[in-house]
């Protein structure tokens, strides 16, 4: 004879049941999406993934100007390779005003009551502009001295105005961002955020590639035309998602008369300098920034003239690259959730530069491909440690009410350095390879970078705590 249990009993066991799978489908996103543990009450997973979209658009405009226009300028339309280094390089030119756009979001005020809105919408009003013009900007710069009907300075100027809007756009998008990112979130998830915005800026970067290489497959100059337009609806749309419902409205940031009290941007920057070892951390950034971006363009060339690695190869490396970037960001937002000393991470990431630029200086003469593949990893993951340490320090050295100007000072310091290592990695090869060859010339640039992280290194040092101090301690 069965016994049948009561109706109540069945909705109980299936509501158990439903509860179990709901705990067990929650927890997936913290197992298998890297920095989801990010997320906490105050925001949300969705909102911190809906807010991350700033930092994809950041890098769809990084990887068109610096990889898919890079190309494209130089062999499908002859642009000669020295102006388009000197467009790709003119976004450079914005990127000291930062820690300015950084301090003006800090205060800014408006019949809306926001401070980092209008900022991330400027910047994104910037950016449009500039991809919109883009385009038809390139095609009179390739078609200018050709023709006699269009001065050559004419592309010149139309190109590089492209340029410095799409460069004074993408980094007033990421200061704001950023510093809203640090409003929202709690302070001790500082660093899990950080590491997920960065995260979202390689997707950002690597998946845009992927389609503008499929895309610009078959080059004609319509088709680019339409790619650049479609990079630059999609910012507007990527921008304006980020920042839907993000910063709460507050009366107290609307527009009154200037105050007494009210600090200038002198008097902040100067407020932050006087913060315990400011000007050597930023000095720290540039230098670690310049040691760890030097060899950039340098790293597949350098495989494929001295390793006879074919172009299939030399592109793994970029993949290998930003995978080692990607595991030293989760490995820093990890132990640095627990309390570490930011500076203690930055110097590891010093530290481990120090052997992968040492492998990829000794296999082209030991003719080890397997080790300047593990050099390029390391370079990666070393640059992921530095990054993330720094930058959860700027955060942390931020005094109140000035988080803008702190990621700004730190964005304009490391955005410049970047730019100027990348530039100067080039033009060094080249005078090396001049003088003692062509290997010399590509070895002696990472030689080079050694040495600046060995400076960094000696910068740190009066930076690293103490056992057993609170990471808290300014």
């Amino acid at each position: 004879m069965s016994i049948s249990k009561p109706p109540g009993d069945s909705a109980a066991t299936a509501g158990s049941n439903v509860g179990r799978r709901a705990s067990w489908l929650a927890t997936l996103g913290p197992r298998f999406l890297p920095f989801a543990d990010a997320a906490s009450e105050d925001l949300p997973l969705s909102r911190l993934l809906r807010l991350s979209l700033f930092q994809v658009s950041v890098g769809m405009a990084l990887t068109l100007l610096v990889g898919t226009l890079n190309r494209v300028m130089i062999i499908e339309m002859g642009v000669p390779a020295a102006l388009v280094a000197i467009m790709v390089a003119l976004p450079i030119l914005f990127a000291p005003l930062r820690a300015l756009i950084g301090f003006r979001s800090d205060h800014h005020r408006s019949e809306l009551g926001w401070r980092r809105v209008p900022y991330v919408w400027m910047g994104t009003l910037l950016q449009f502009g500039g991809l919109c013009v883009m385009p038809f900007a390139l095609l009179v710069l390739a078609r200018a001295g050709a023709s006699a009907s269009v001065p050559p300075w004419v592309g010149h100027g139309a190109a590089a105005i492209a340029f410095l809007l799409v460069g004074a756009g993408l980094h007033t998008v990421q200061t704001a961002g950023l510093a809203l990112a640090t409003d929202l979130a709690p302070s001790k998830d500082h660093p899990k955020v950080v590491g997920f915005m960065y995260t979202m800026l390689l997707v950002g970067t690597i998946g845009s590639a992927v389609i503008f290489g499929e895309f610009l497959s078959e080059y004609t100059p319509g088709r680019l035309i339409q790619v650049i337009q479609a990079a630059a609806v999609a910012t507007v749309v990527l921008n304006v998602l980020a920042i839907w419902k993000q910063e709460s409205r507050s009366r107290l940031r609307r527009p009154r008369p200037r105050q007494a009290d009210d600090p200038s941007f002198r008097q902040a920057w100067e407020a932050l300098r006087q913060r315990p070892q400011a000007l050597r951390k930023l000095a720290a950034v540039g230098v670690g920034t310049l040691a760890f971006n030097m060899e950039d363009v340098l790293l597949e060339p350098y495989g494929g003239e001295w390793l006879g690695l074919g172009v299939g190869q030399t592109t793994w490396l970029t993949a290998t690259l930003a995978m080692g970037g990607l595991i030293g960001f989760a490995w820093a937002s990890r132990v640095l959730a627990r309390g570490a000393d930011p500076w203690r991470m930055a110097s590891a990431g010093a530290l481990v530069g120090l052997p992968a630029f040492l492998a990829v200086i000794a296999c082209a003469p030991l003719q080890q491909p397997v080790l300047f593949v593990v050099g390029t990893f390391l370079i990666g993951l070393g640059g992921g440690l530095f990054g993330h340490g720094t930058l959860t320090s700027t955060m942390q050295m931020a005094p109140a009410g000035q988080a803008g100007l702190a990621l700004g000072a730190w964005g304009a310091v490391q955005a410049t350095a970047a730019g100027l290592a990348i530039g100067a990695g080039g033009v060094l090869r080249d005078l090396f390879a001049s003088r003692w060859g062509s290997l010399a010339g590509y070895e002696a640039v990472y030689l080079l970078e050694l040495m600046l992280l060995v400076v960094t290194l000696a910068l740190m040092v009066p930076m690293l705590r103490r056992p057993g101090v609170s990471a808290a301690t300014p």
